[in-house]
């Protein structure tokens, strides 16, 4: 083993050898189905009435709890209109474009320019008359599929039942007197939710067409949450009422795909609309916002409210199971991120269980540390100014690790190493924005950086770190503000050319560590069923605020 100079001595520990394992991935081809087309009668205007099904379907929603499409609108952006913000418009088009997706699932097949559809989809639904290369039959799969026409028109209508059966169970949670569903688990106690997305991943119908049907509606729902985070009840309840509407005119001989079209016309017409009602919201209107969406809980909605008042509408407000009966809210100074020490036998205060440095100093190494003898310069400077040193890297080998423990235990150095957060890219940017933050340089040896030959001037400096076994939290000393400023701008030039909602997710985190702290709401129940309930209400409420 490396040992240090005279000033830092340990006791040599054997090296431990690490083999990576190695996993093989089995891969399955498929071929796909070819359909042909099939002409149709096209008796009717199909744009025209494409419109007119998108306003019988949005005169037929309603039916279930609300008076009105203003009123559902109102459940969707969890405001009322005069408080709608121009961002949830992105959102409703966002629904609307999904809900055409499912309907032109159901009746574009039919049309002249039929489209080829998954392998999947087609051989268990598609009414045409479909073939397929002898080696497109030979397909890895474990079970024969069932191919399903619609001479009789029974396809389409097993297809409708699965619609409706989804809505139905989803359309009871709308609006402001909604009721709640109870799902069965297959482990735990049962679960009480009033989400129309959760309650739709639960459905699966037995009969395979009716099952498909179900899944289109449930895919308007799942895309809703992923761009609005709310507002899944109304896509569905809407999304089965277009296929209703949508079923009786193509049953009189009008054209599918120009009754898409005409669709496609209306919700263009439908956002330009809203856009003209909305305005920003007011930080004084968020706890209203949040309320409504949580079932007119104003607790929920003013403990939402504080968390954006502290850390920002921009900022992280993260969800956790509270272990007591009462709901909290708390707030995270600095930058946190999900790595904590390495060794237990860092920890500095052993009620807490947590390392906690005042003055700290930062080494930043975007790379892996196989030998305690590249840091041995840092360690010298460290003991002789007496400094706190955290090591943040990709890892750090047994040797070194077992060098840093036992001049700790020693009380000859103040120390803690974590592992760096993220994966590949990632990573190397959470490093560089904690260099930002403390004002250090990631030692990167594609730089011709190497770890043996740095100094002081590498160096962040925190005013506080503390460090538990999951989650490391950097305190800056305010020296940097308008470097962080500046990363933060760069940060929002990327954000504005994200094209995946992950990407958005992560980059949102950044500015939010950067920018001044995460907030946590601790959600409590007296059951684990009632927490699981307010929980996914709480998680409405706040995704309805931030789209707000």
């Amino acid at each position: 083993m490396a040992t240090l100079t005279s000033q830092v001595t340990g006791t040599a520990l054997p090296t431990v050898q690490l083999q990576a394992m190695t996993a093989t991935q089995s891969q399955a081809t498929h071929m796909p189905l070819r359909a042909a087309s099939v002409p149709t009668s096209n008796k009717l205007p199909g744009i025209d009435v494409g419109r007119k099904v998108a306003g019988n379907a949005i005169s037929t929603a309603p039916a279930l709890n609300t008076p009105s499409f203003e009123h559902r609108m109102d459940t969707l952006v969890a405001a009322p209109a005069s408080s709608l913000d121009v961002r949830m418009v992105v959102a409703f088009a966002a629904l609307a474009s999904s809900i055409v997706l499912a309907v032109s699932a159901v009746f574009r097949y039919r049309s002249e320019k039929t489209l080829a559809m998954a392998a999947t989809f087609g051989q268990k639904c598609s009414p045409l008359q479909s073939t397929s290369s002898p080696r497109s039959t030979v397909t890895k799969m474990e079970m024969a599929k069932e191919i399903v026409f619609n001479d009789d028109g029974q396809a389409l209508k097993r297809m409708q039942a699965g619609v409706d059966k989804l809505a139905t169970c989803v359309g009871v949670t709308l609006g402001p007197k909604g009721r709640n569903v109870v799902l069965e688990t297959s482990f735990g106690p049962p679960k009480i939710v009033n989400d129309g997305v959760t309650i739709a991943g639960e459905i699966d119908l037995e009969d395979p067409v009716e099952a498909i049907g179900a899944k289109l509606v449930r895919q308007a729902a799942q895309r809703t949450n992923d761009q609005a985070g709310d507002g899944t009840t109304t896509a569905t309840v809407l999304s089965a009422a277009f296929i209703t509407e949508g079923m009786k005119i193509v049953a009189a001989g009008a054209n599918p795909v120009q009754i898409s079209r005409g669709m496609d016309k209306t919700v263009a017409g439908l956002v330009e609309k809203l856009k003209g009602m909305s305005k920003d919201v007011e930080d004084s209107e968020l706890a209203y916002v949040a309320s409504i969406s949580a079932g007119g809980n104003m607790e929920v909605g003013n403990m939402i409210s504080t968390a954006m008042d502290k850390v920002g509408r921009k900022g992280v407000i993260s969800l956790e199971e509270s272990r007591g009966v009462e709901n909290d809210l708390y707030v995270v100074e600095g930058m946190q991120f999900p790595r904590g020490y390495m060794s237990p036998y860092f920890i500095t205060d052993t009620e807490r269980n947590q390392v906690a440095y005042d003055g700290a100093r930062l080494l930043l190494v975007d790379k892996k540390i196989s030998s305690a003898r590249d840091m041995v310069g840092v360690l010298e400077l460290s003991i002789q100014e007496g400094f706190p040193l955290i090591i943040m890297a990709e890892d750090i080998e047994q040797e070194a690790l077992a060098t840093l423990v036992v001049n700790r235990l020693r009380g000859s150095l103040k120390v803690c190493a974590i592992k760096a957060p993220g994966f590949g890219e990632r990573k190397t940017q959470y490093l560089e924005d904690i260099a930002i933050l403390t004002g250090g340089t990631v030692v990167k040896p594609e730089l011709g950086m190497n770890l043996a030959s740095v100094g002081a001037e590498v160096l962040g400096t925190a005013a506080r770190v503390e460090v538990t076994k999951d989650a490391t939290t950097v305190v800056g000393d305010g020296r940097t503000q308008e470097e962080v400023k500046a990363r933060v701008r760069q940060i929002e030039g990327l954000l504005n050319e994200a094209t995946t909602e992950y990407e958005k997710e992560k980059l949102n985190e950044r500015i939010a560590r950067l920018s001044g702290g995460v907030a946590i709401i601790q959600v409590g129940a007296q059951t684990e069923t009632e927490l699981k309930e307010k929980k996914l209400r709480v998680e409405d409420a706040l995704n309805a605020t931030k789209a707000a």
